[in-house]
């Protein structure tokens, strides 16, 4: 932390896209904050991989970002969240936000009768993360959990709505309909982007909550805790790098923040 200052960069990573979603918050939100995102497009999916993997790659891309000068790391993604976050902060010294507990606050301030449904990858349901952190804050909620490994690939190749998408959503959707859960967790920041389909699917009452309002939030109060906070009013700068793929990678992730990327770095992992 010695060579921190207030300008130093926060850096952001995902498996892939899905953690633009928190990156665009963190920006809307903080302007005057200079972000790095690291996409690790040649490992993505986490969420089909070992818990050994998730870390092993979740610490390098860690270690990456904090040679980069970052004073804070937000890990935008559920599964590393989920099951890397002791092995991240091993490996870097810079405060560390996940984006489970931001999730499950978000959640239970707004159901009504604690009845709710969490949506991830194969290891995020698998790890129990959610269930664990609402039950942590309210003893009473009842949660019901469903796996939906496929969500992901669809939106890393852009598909965001259509027949396709809406019958894989229907699917996965039939035991927490079942279970009648009143607020549905996106617990994997790429399903954001599914957002109109899984609200059609669900029903007008049922809350959708993503953690990129909450994570961004809480990232702010870590910054001025620790007297971090950019000075107000100026303009942070954007950098983003990928592992894999960067024209894919910066076509792809125009779209989801709505303006043209100019450039993605490429950083390879022996």
């Amino acid at each position: 932390m010695a060579r921190v200052t207030k300008r130093s960069p926060i850096g952001v990573f995902d498996s892939g896209l899905g953690g633009l979603t928190v990156f665009k918050v963190l920006a809307r939100r903080m302007p005057e904050e200079s972000l790095i995102y690291f996409g690790d497009t040649a490992h993505v999916p986490y969420g089909s991989k070992s818990p050994e993997a998730i870390a092993r790659f979740s610490s390098e891309v860690a270690k990456f970002l904090a040679g980069r000068g970052i004073k804070l790391l937000v890990v935008a993604c559920n599964t590393s969240s989920a099951w890397a976050l002791p092995a991240i902060r091993k490996a870097v010294k810079v405060p560390v936000v996940g984006v489970i507990d931001p999730g499950a606050r978000a959640a239970l301030g707004v159901s009504r009768g604690g009845r709710i449904g969490i949506i991830g990858t194969e290891a995020t349901v698998k790890s129990e993360a959610y269930v664990k952190a609402i039950k942590n804050l309210r003893k009473g909620a009842k949660t019901v959990s469903a796996a939906c490994p496929l969500f992901v690939p669809l939106v890393e190749e852009g598909w965001w709505s259509g027949d396709v998408v809406e019958t894989v959503a229907r699917k996965y959707a039939g035991p927490l309909k079942s279970a009648r859960v009143d607020t549905l967790i996106l617990g994997c920041t790429h399903y954001p982007f599914l957002k109109p389909v899984l609200a059609r699917v669900m029903g007008s009452k049922v809350r959708l909550i993503d953690s990129a309002e909450e994570t961004a939030r809480e990232t702010e109060n870590v910054l001025c805790g620790l007297g971090l906070r950019a000075p107000r009013g100026g303009k942070g700068r954007r950098e983003m790098w990928a592992s894999d793929a960067p024209e894919r990678f910066a076509r792809l992730a125009g779209r989801m923040l709505g303006a043209k990327v100019k450039k993605v770095r490429l950083h390879h992992f022996d």
